[in-house]
C-alpha cells in the first residue's frame, strides 16, 4: 500500500477510536452517575464495571503498543476478573477522570507515530509470528480495541436509554 493510502487508513482507524471515546464520554456526562450503578441486563455487568473495564483495556494499549507502562495498574483487575470479584473502590467520577486521562495521553502518543510504526509488530506477538503474519500489527490492535469499545458503548446506550424513557 502506498504511504499516503496507509496514512489515510491509519487516520480513519484513529478517528474511529476517538469517536468511540467521545461517545462513551458523552454518555457518562449526559446521565446521572447512579444510572451506571445498574446492570445492563439481569446477570450482566453494571455500567460502572464496564467503564472500569474500558479504562483497563485502553490503559493496556500503552504496553501492547510499546508506549510504556500503564497509567492505572490497579485497574488491571477489570481485565480478567468478573464483576462479582471486583470491589469497586472508585466512584464513577474517579473512573470518568481516569478514562479521560488515559485516552488523552494515548491520543497524544498516537499523534506522533509514523506509518511504519503503526504497521510494525506489537508487543504481544513474537517476531516470528509477526514475520509470518504482518497484519498482526499495532494498527490492528487499535482497530480491535475500537471495535471492543463500540460493543460496550452499545451496552451503555441500552442502559442509559432505560433512564431516558
Amino acid at each position: 500500500m502506498k504511504t499516503n493510502q496507509s496514512l489515510q487508513v491509519i487516520n480513519q482507524v484513529l478517528g474511529f477510536w476517538q469517536t468511540n471515546n467521545n461517545h462513551i464520554s458523552a454518555l457518562f456526562d449526559k446521565h446521572a452517575d447512579e444510572t451506571y450503578l445498574e446492570r445492563v441486563a439481569p446477570g450482566r455487568n453494571t455500567g460502572m464495571y464496564i467503564l472500569g473495564h474500558l479504562i483497563a483495556v485502553s490503559d493496556d494499549i500503552f504496553y501492547t503498543l510499546g508506549l510504556g507502562n500503564t497509567m492505572f495498574p490497579e485497574l488491571a483487575k477489570y481485565l480478567g476478573e468478573s464483576e462479582a470479584n471486583i470491589d469497586h473502590e472508585y466512584s464513577i467520577a474517579d473512573l470518568k477522570n481516569k478514562w479521560e486521562a488515559v485516552n488523552k495521553k494515548l491520543m497524544m502518543d498516537f499523534s506522533s507515530q509514523t506509518t511504519d510504526w503503526w504497521l510494525g509488530r506489537h508487543m504481544r506477538v513474537s517476531e516470528a509470528d509477526f514475520a509470518a503474519d504482518p497484519s498482526r500489527n499495532k494498527l490492528s490492535v487499535l482497530l480491535s480495541r475500537a471495535s471492543h469499545e463500540s460493543y460496550h458503548g452499545g451496552q451503555l446506550i441500552f442502559l442509559a436509554g432505560r433512564h431516558s424513557a
